[in-house]
């Protein structure tokens, strides 16, 4: 019997909201008197993040804080009406930054190179500056399991080091603890359950047209071999957390010289 779009968006409901509870409680992402950022750009995976920070926030009693911030980057065309009036209906603490980092961006990257980078530095700093001005004792990322999933592909292919994006980490200066609340959650979820919840997103038209970034290579093959084998993703996404340190080649993380063989060696009689 077919499913209907209602059933299905309930179980993606309770799909998505089981695994952000199951990552929120496995880092300890939340704790009571927390007041978090929820950074929003306005696409599919800020607003579901939103969603279920305040599903999660009304379970704890309202016992923890949300302040939704979203950095206008001042590029041609953004529609600036579009957030505030959404985050007043629901009575969401807002606050809008406004730096012009797309003029930045755009003349300090050659035309047609990648500006994700850049933007990303530019992004953190303001970011991370307005959470300390507002005293915010966390800051919530909306990066999902495909997003870590494929910054781990990146580094392996392109860095050559194994490493992806952390659940849970604190910055580099020590201020601020970032979390990634929809780090088990898959983004095909995501996409059903934005749209069906009729979010109002917004593209982004600084890089959206750049067609031959290295994350898109690794999305096409993540595509391709999740078709071929499915559940694939599901057993890399395990691997991240089924690790064997003896059983790489990582010389700080492992003592290999103090691992000597535990068998005395008996010394041959003296017959003198």
């Amino acid at each position: 019997m077919e499913i209907s779009d209602q059933e299905l968006m309930e179980k993606t409901t309770h799909r998505i909201r089981k695994n952000v509870w199951s990552a929120v409680n496995d880092f300890t992402m939340i704790v009571p008197g927390d007041k978090i950022m929820v950074c929003l750009s306005g696409g599919k995976d800020s607003f579901t993040m939103l969603d279920m920070l305040l599903h999660i926030r009304l379970a704890m009693k309202n016992s923890f804080e949300i302040i939704a911030v979203n950095l206008d980057q001042k590029q041609p065309g953004f529609p600036e009406h579009i957030l505030p009036e959404y985050l007043q209906q629901l009575d969401v603490p807002y606050r809008i930054l406004e730096r012009d980092t797309y003029s930045v961006v755009k003349e300090k990257v050659p035309e047609g190179k990648t500006m994700c980078s850049l933007c990303s530095r530019l992004r953190r700093g303001i970011l991370y500056d307005a959470a300390s001005e507002m005293n915010c004792t966390k800051i919530a990322l909306g990066h999902h399991q495909n997003d870590i999933l494929e910054t781990f592909f990146l580094n392996l292919f392109f860095a050559g080091k194994m490493e992806a994006m952390p659940a849970k980490y604190r910055t580099d200066d020590a201020r601020h603890v970032v979390i990634r609340p929809l780090a088990y959650v898959r983004e095909k979820d995501i996409e059903f359950y934005s749209a069906q919840r009729g979010f109002p997103i917004i593209p982004c038209n600084l890089c959206g047209s750049q067609e031959n970034m290295q994350r898109k290579v690794i999305k096409r093959m993540m595509t391709e071999w999740e078709e071929k084998y499915p559940d694939r993703q599901a057993v890399m996404f395990n691997a991240l957390g089924n690790i064997s340190l003896s059983h790489l080649f990582d010389r700080d993380l492992y003592d290999f010289a103090e691992l000597q063989s535990k068998i005395n060696v008996v010394s041959e009689p003296d017959h003198h």
